[in-house]
């Protein structure tokens, strides 16, 4: 079976009222490993429910393949666009005056980088995480009120649904190894951020400051390199917290220069602050 044959099967059954569970146990039974199987339901589902204009997960209009999208006003051009793992690169998401008062305005609130401890939920400091960084409040500003809601128009999710914007400033050698943004449902450190407000289903990461050598956004399981250029944006999706999604993501070292960027991680229900 191809994959368009693959695609057509899936799509024929779901619209015939075969539940997705009952088609992946099909595909097991044919001899699909789960993760191919899995794999190829969330693209060929993510792909029709796009068709039909329904939007399951963040996903921006892309189904005519336009080589800019007009959000706001402002027109935005596309200039990547990968299934699989979801991922989009956008040129010149923010401008350079934007880029400038995002970073003044975050630079005196700045403190060390921290992760969210596995175990605990407790946030703490990691050596694989080494940045400096802060979090607006939620539209606290007409700067920060844009552009919550030019991403949210961008993705098609509601504002709400995500965590306010976060700003990170990499230093020479400032890094963040390879990780997954969502929360993994079986350790206890995820039990309380889950809770509050589902998981994470996209993250949107905008360069406010090109270094002048590394600092590149890696996807090491796909071998994919985005590189930092100001203005732009990064977004990538992930429609259930697992491997399969590809996402895997991490900033490269910093070798000259700094790095600026501002981070939106989107979940499934409002965010309250």
């Amino acid at each position: 079976m191809t994959s368009r044959e693959l695609h057509d099967w899936i799509v024929f059954n779901t619209e015939a009222g075969h539940s997705p569970n009952t088609l992946l146990e099909r595909l097991l039974e044919a001899g699909w490993s789960e993760t191919l199987a899995l794999d190829a339901l969330e693209s060929a589902l993510h792909i029709r429910a796009a068709e039909l204009g329904v939007v399951t997960v963040p996903e921006p209009d892309l189904v005519s393949s336009p080589t800019s999208v007009t959000v706001g006003g402002k027109q935005i051009d596309v200039l990547l666009s990968i299934c699989s793992p979801r991922l989009v690169v956008f040129r010149k998401f923010l401008s350079d005056e934007e880029c400038d008062a995002v970073i003044e305005a975050a630079r005196p609130r700045l403190a060390v980088s921290t992760v969210i401890d596995n175990d605990s939920g407790a946030n703490a400091v990691h050596e694989g995480r080494v940045s400096e960084g802060m979090f607006f409040a939620r539209c606290e500003s007409r700067l920060v009120r844009s552009i919550e809601e030019r991403i949210a128009e961008l993705v098609r999710w509601p504002l709400d649904h995500g965590e306010t914007i976060q700003v990170l400033r990499y230093g020479i050698g400032g890094k963040y190894d390879p990780h997954y943004d969502y929360f993994e449902p079986t350790l206890p450190g995820s039990v309380e951020p889950i809770r509050v407000a589902g998981n994470r289903v996209g993250t949107f990461i905008m360069v406010l400051q090109a270094p002048i050598r590394g600092g590149s956004t890696l996807f090491p399981d796909v071998g994919v390199e985005v590189f930092a250029q100001r203005g732009n944006a990064v977004f990538f999706s992930y429609a259930r917290p697992a491997v399969s999604t590809k996402t895997r993501h991490g900033g490269a070292p910093v070798v000259e220069g700094e790095k600026w960027i501002a981070t939106k991680w989107l979940r499934e229900k409002p965010f309250n602050v």
